[in-house]
């Protein structure tokens, strides 16, 4: 649900004119909920900074109170490094990365609190988290520990130094042997729930490479320049080739599994209080791999 405003007299910045629409939300709330996509502009994703001018469309997506409790809870974690600055872990397909409204519980922050002491700069429901992927995504998360090791991690994503490299089955043949996709994301005035390349959204770019072709299918690894919500399944799906599996973005007809082909492969930051360069890499889970031996035996015989 989404309320919806048509401007008449208020003329001024976005976040401002919401305010004042809606006493309920502070203008700090509302740059907030701005910046978080959650209000749009004629359809668009624009700045807090926005100005507002007569007979244009606000919508206001409708935000259900969050009644959460983060506990600890004892679930077992594929931990590659740790010190006392950060955690590298390998997540598994399937776990949520921190508690939701949707996911109260058993996700890799409540597995991570019961292990050790987060950064508390994002709060009370993502504590720790510096960068996030998708539920059904496996592989390489950079964890803080303490906030002053979470804002070096944050500005060397801010700044784009760090290295973030998936592995990707999708649909189709792709032609070219590596490329670069530049299209701005933001949430799809069709759909809510889903991301789309959109007119206006924010900047977002992909480069893929191709590692192995089949027969209707192609093994490609994709390194993330920005790191937008969905930003890899939205951007393969807009140059036709969507991810094996993607059960928002993809076609009906695809390999079945758990969720995406889709893998965090290799990472690559600066230690937040030595500054040495720190590399890391996991292979893909077993099921990524038995379906890439199949592709190949299909391929020879």
């Amino acid at each position: 649900m989404a309320t919806r405003y048509i401007i008449t007299d208020q003329i001024g910045r976005l976040d401002k004119v919401i305010s004042e629409l809606d006493s309920s939300i502070s203008r700090s709330q509302a740059k907030k909920m701005i910046e978080d996509q959650d209000i749009t502009l004629n359809d668009q994703v624009v700045q807090p900074k926005q100005k507002v001018k007569a007979n244009d469309i606000i919508l206001i997506e409708d935000i259900q109170p969050e009644t959460i409790s983060v506990t600890p809870e004892n679930i077992s974690l594929d931990i590659i490094y740790e010190d006392e600055d950060v955690i590298v872990v390998n997540k598994p397909q399937g776990m949520v990365v921190h508690p939701s409204a949707g996911h109260p519980n058993h996700t890799l922050v409540n597995a991570l609190l019961f292990h050790s002491p987060l950064s508390t700069i994002n709060g009370t429901y993502r504590p720790g988290i510096v960068h996030r992927i998708d539920k059904d995504t496996s592989g390489l998360l950079m964890v803080a520990k303490n906030d002053q090791a979470h804002q070096s991690l944050s500005a060397q994503l801010k700044a784009k130094t760090n290295l973030r490299k998936y592995i990707a089955l999708v649909h189709g043949q792709i032609k070219e042997d590596n490329g670069t996709i530049d299209a701005p994301l933001g949430r799809s005035p069709k759909d809510r729930k889903k991301q789309a390349v959109i007119a206006g959204g924010r900047n977002a770019v992909t480069h893929f490479k191709v590692l192995e072709r089949f027969q209707n299918y192609t093994l490609i690894e994709c390194q993330l320049e920005t790191g937008r919500t969905h930003q890899i399944r939205v951007h393969l799906k807009y140059i036709g080739h969507p991810l094996v599996g993607d059960p928002l973005y993809g076609p009906r007809k695809t390999i079945k599994g758990h969720g995406q082909f889709l893998h965090a492969a290799e990472l690559g930051f600066k230690h937040p209080q030595s500054g040495k360069e720190m590399y890391f890499s996991v292979p893909a889970p077993d099921i990524f791999q038995k379906t890439l031996a199949h592709l190949r035996q299909d391929k020879q015989g």
